[in-house]
């Protein structure tokens, strides 16, 4: 009993479908035709000539063509109607121009345009714990209008609630920040999480009979009360790896420093010579500040040669 309820909460009850109309001018014909017809009638029996049981006849067409004034509508490019008879649906059409429906059905405009949609600045925390401010942009439209009017009471409403639960799902499921690796991360694969935020939104709205077009990310940022922090650690990390590079370069140079002492047979060092090499090449190239090392050989070391 209970999961019959859930699957028929979640299912959509409506469905949209064409309704009957017919093109304005063709109907404005006939109109006119019928019309005409009913005058000479009507004028037939004001002169006397015609018996009561027809003049009412005459009296109830003239009152249905007055009523059928209503029928005729006039619809943009990208602009549906809503057709309810007797409280039924009874179709929608989005035939742009002239039109003629049956003028018995209550009739309600949508728009199927594309809509954006900017999401207040929400204070979500990333898959780390956190607090981050987050917004997006998404652009959607209608559609099934038959779901839009009769499955949820405001369409409009309906999407601007469940974006900003499905953002709060993407954005808690993911860091801000991957490091070097941005694999994952909120900062560094924006692409990812554009497409999972617009599937997710998808997933949120697919009830109401809205299309989700695009959504991404329009503002990301640490929360204040940690942002300082979040800075110095970006900060301390940026220079943990401009020292790794530093370091790395350092020692290549060191290394072709020694081949190429040892290649051209500059000068002969032992292993306490190149040990103190290595230290005053590495101090000199580290280091930020200018440094001054002094190198001592042994005359054996550095004596000419031969």
């Amino acid at each position: 009993m209970n999961s019959e309820m859930k699957r028929n909460r979640h299912t959509p009850r409506s469905t949209e479908y064409g309704a009957f109309y017919m093109s304005g001018w063709l109907a404005l014909f006939f109109y006119i035709v019928i019309a005409v017809i009913t005058c000479l009638f009507a004028l037939t029996a004001v002169a006397g000539a015609l018996p009561l049981g027809r003049m009412v006849i005459v009296s109830v067409i003239g009152g249905l063509l007055l009523f059928a004034l209503r029928g005729f509508v006039i619809l943009e490019p990208n602009i549906a109607v809503v057709l309810t008879f007797f409280g039924r649906y009874a179709g929608s059409f989005s035939h742009a121009g002239f039109s003629w429906y049956n003028p018995f059905c209550q009739r309600q405009k949508i728009s199927l345009r594309v809509y954006n949609l900017n999401s207040p600045t929400l204070k979500v925390n990333d898959k780390s714990g956190n607090p981050i401010e987050v917004a997006a942009v998404i652009a959607w439209r209608v559609r099934d209008t038959a779901r839009a009017v009769f499955d949820v009471e405001d369409y409009r409403y309906f999407i601007a609630v469940q974006s900003e639960s499905a953002l709060r799902q993407v954005v808690s499921s993911r860091c801000y920040d991957g490091g070097e690796d941005s694999a994952d991360s909120l900062r560094g694969d924006l692409d990812s999480v554009a497409q999972l935020l617009s599937s997710t939104i998808q997933a949120h709205v697919e009830l109401a009979g809205i299309e989700i077009i695009e959504a991404k990310i329009s503002h990301l940022a640490y929360a204040p009360e940690i942002a300082s922090a979040m800075l110095r650690r970006q900060q301390a990390a940026a220079v943990i790896a401009a020292r790794a590079e530093i370091v790395k370069g350092a020692v290549t140079m060191v290394q072709m420093a020694l081949q190429h002492l040892e290649q051209e047979n500059i000068v002969s060092l032992n292993d306490a010579d190149k040990v103190q090499l290595v230290t005053n090449l590495m101090t000199v190239l580290v280091s930020e500040n200018d440094t001054q090392p002094v190198l001592s050989m042994s005359k054996q070391n550095t004596g000419e040669r031969a």
